[in-house]
C-alpha cells in the first residue's frame, strides 16, 4: 500500500473503500471498452470519452483529458491499451496539480490561521451541510481547538435543531435564536461569543436556499457585513458543500453559488455511496476552487482532507 503525506493506514483504507463504487464502475466500463484491442486508436479514445462523461467528470474536463492522451499517443507511437490505465492516472493527477486542488496537509490545525478562524458554510438543503459542519467541529475539537457553531440557517427548523444536536454530540457550544429569526444576528452573536471565550474556530451555518438568487445573495452579503463588525476580515473561508452522489447537479449548484457569493473552498460529500466520484475531478477543473474536504463514510472522521495524490492512488488502486 502506498501512503502519502499525513495519511494514516486507517484513513487510506477508508478512502479506498469510499471510492470503490466509482472505481469499479469506471474500470469495469474501461475494461469492456478495450477488450481485444491493443492500440490506443480513435475508437478507444471515443469509448474513453463516453466513459469519462458518464462518470461525471464533465464534458469540458473530459475533452482536456482526451486531448492530453492524444498528444502522448502522438509522441509515443508504441503506446498500447495495456498502458492506458497508467497514462490516464498520470494525466488526471497532472490536471489536479494544475488546478487549485493543492494538497492541504492537515486543515484541522489552526496555528497558521487567524484567531478565531471564521468559516461560513453554504449549500442547498440535503447535501449534508449540517452534518459536514458537525464533523468539522468534531475534528477541530478532537485536536484541542475551541469551536463555536452558529445556527444561522433559521428558515428551516430542522437545520437549527440538527445543529444543536451536533453541538451536544461533539461537545461544542451552538449559538441559536430559533427559527424565523434574523440569520445575521445569529452570526453576530456567534462571533461575539467566540471572541469572548477565545475560540480558535467559528463555523456559521447558512440557509440552503431562499426564494430567489437575489434574496440568497442579499442574505449572505448581510451576514458577512454584520460579522465584519466583530471581526473585520471575516469570514476567512466560505465553504460550499456539494453532494457528490448527484453528479452534474453538484456542478450546477457550484455554478449557481459562485454567481451569488465568493466561494473559497469546497467540500464534496457522500462519495462512498455513488459511482459518480469523477465529479471531484470535473469540479476541481471547472471552478479552480480548492476541493478541501471529501466525505467517504458515515463516521465522524470519514470527512477527510482532500489529498489529490491519495485520491488518484485510491481511484486507480486495482491496477496501480
Amino acid at each position: 500500500m502506498s501512503l502519502f503525506g499525513f495519511f494514516s493506514k486507517e484513513k487510506k483504507e477508508t478512502l479506498d473503500k469510499g471510492l470503490e463504487k466509482t472505481k469499479d464502475s469506471f474500470f469495469g466500463k474501461l475494461s469492456r471498452a478495450i477488450v481485444g484491442k491493443t492500440t490506443i486508436d480513435e475508437d478507444v479514445l471515443d469509448e474513453l470519452e463516453d466513459i469519462l462523461v458518464s462518470s461525471d467528470v464533465g464534458v469540458e474536463t473530459t475533452v482536456k483529458v482526451i486531448k492530453r492522451i492524444e498528444e502522448r499517443v502522438a509522441r509515443d507511437k508504441y503506446a498500447t491499451t495495456a498502458e492506458l490505465d497508467s497514462i490516464l492516472r498520470e494525466e488526471i493527477a497532472a490536471l489536479l496539480t494544475e488546478n487549485k486542488s493543492v494538497d492541504i496537509k492537515d486543515s484541522f490545525e489552526t496555528q497558521h490561521l487567524p484567531k478565531p478562524f471564521v468559516i461560513m458554510v453554504v449549500g442547498v438543503n440535503g447535501v449534508g451541510k449540517t452534518t459536514t459542519i458537525g464533523k468539522l467541529a468534531h475534528q477541530f475539537h478532537q485536536r484541542g481547538h475551541k469551536v463555536v457553531l452558529g445556527a444561522a440557517d433559521t428558515f428551516r427548523a430542522a437545520a437549527v435543531d440538527q445543529l444543536k444536536l451536533w453541538g451536544k454530540r461533539v461537545d461544542v457550544p451552538v449559538i441559536d435564536h430559533g427559527m424565523n429569526t434574523d440569520p445575521s444576528a445569529v452570526a453576530y452573536d456567534a462571533l461575539k461569543k467566540g471572541s469572548e471565550i477565545g475560540a480558535d474556530v467559528i463555523i456559521i451555518d447558512t440557509a440552503g436556499r431562499l426564494h430567489t438568487k437575489v434574496n440568497l445573495m442579499n442574505e449572505l452579503s448581510k451576514i458577512k457585513r454584520v460579522m465584519q463588525k466583530i471581526i473585520p476580515d471575516s469570514p476567512h473561508e466560505v465553504l460550499l458543500v456539494l453532494d457528490g452522489s448527484t453528479g452534474q447537479n453538484a456542478v450546477i449548484q457550484a455554478r449557481e453559488f459562485t454567481k451569488v457569493t465568493e466561494i473559497t473552498a469546497l467540500a464534496i460529500t457522500k462519495l462512498d455511496g455513488t459511482a459518480k466520484g469523477g465529479v471531484v475531478i470535473g469540479i476541481s477543473d471547472e471552478f479552480k476552487i480548492p476541493v478541501k474536504y471529501i466525505g467517504v463514510g458515515e463516521k465522524m472522521d470519514d470527512l477527510q482532507v482532500f489529498d489529490r495524490a491519495e485520491f488518484v492512488d485510491s481511484l486507480f488502486k486495482k491496477i496501480g
